[in-house]
């Protein structure tokens, strides 16, 4: 029912993603490889991988698309007393620290571990490379949380032009996944990033502000936001 994709193989066009009625919603093909390329590709034209261990690449493009525009993003009352706790720390004892890029792949390793719930990760050694490959093209960032020098949280997508595409978060504190992600949208809203890209719709993101809008949206913006001039520096903003 999808197409099966060998190295040099181009991408269907999205609109061939199959439906609810098909059983696999947004799902459009499989094989290829995760090289840099591939994924810069696929990101262009709205397409994410997403597999479990054991599976070939699964490539998916989701319609509706869950987003979040970076105005949007909703600060809990109890989110915002643990960012002024990380704010004031950062100026007196030095505790509590926001780091962008200092370690990526250690981030993505901490959002590979098993989940409190024992679920499996889809964040293979596969992914870890291929990911890690980008950021060293400059196309992947991760926003970290640290504590007494300990990485306790963070944070980490893939960035063209001026869209962000947000893949996976983790926390080993308190709030400190949350902590990441609202550092993340204040430094990308100031960069001039409107949307960031959350991919599948969950109750968890809707309650950070985000929400389904059309593929076809999603596309447009798309369109223009990556043909937009990078950010050349990535460091954290002060949220207050």
């Amino acid at each position: 029912m999808i197409p099966w994709l060998e190295a040099d193989t181009p991408f269907p066009d999205v609109s061939y993603a199959l439906t609810e009625e098909d059983g696999a919603a947004g799902l459009l093909a499989a094989g290829a490889d995760l090289s840099s390329d591939r994924l810069l590709d696929a990101y262009r034209h709205g397409i994410f991988p997403w597999f479990s261990e054991g599976q070939p690449i699964l490539w998916w493009s989701t319609d509706p698309r869950m987003v979040l525009f970076t105005e949007r993003f909703s600060v809990s009352y109890s989110l915002k007393k643990s960012l002024r706790k990380v704010h004031s720390s950062q100026t007196t004892d030095g505790r509590w620290q926001i780091r962008f890029d200092s370690a990526f792949e250690e981030v993505m390793r901490a959002c590979a571990a098993p989940r409190r719930d024992g679920a499996g990760t889809w964040i293979s050694d596969d992914i870890v490379r291929g990911y890690c490959e980008l950021h060293h093209r400059g196309h992947a960032h991760s926003s970290e949380v640290w504590l007494d020098g300990q990485l306790v949280g963070g944070a980490y997508g893939v960035c063209i032009g001026k869209m962000f595409y947000g893949e996976s978060m983790f926390a080993r504190a308190t709030d400190a996944s949350k902590i990441a992600l609202a550092y993340l949208v204040h430094f990308l809203k100031a960069n001039g990033v409107i949307m960031i890209d959350c991919q599948q719709e969950t109750s968890h993101l809707a309650s950070l502000g985000a929400g389904p809008i059309p593929r076809r949206d999603f596309l447009a913006h798309l369109a223009s936001a990556t043909r937009q001039a990078p950010i050349v520096v990535w460091e954290p903003l002060a949220l207050f």
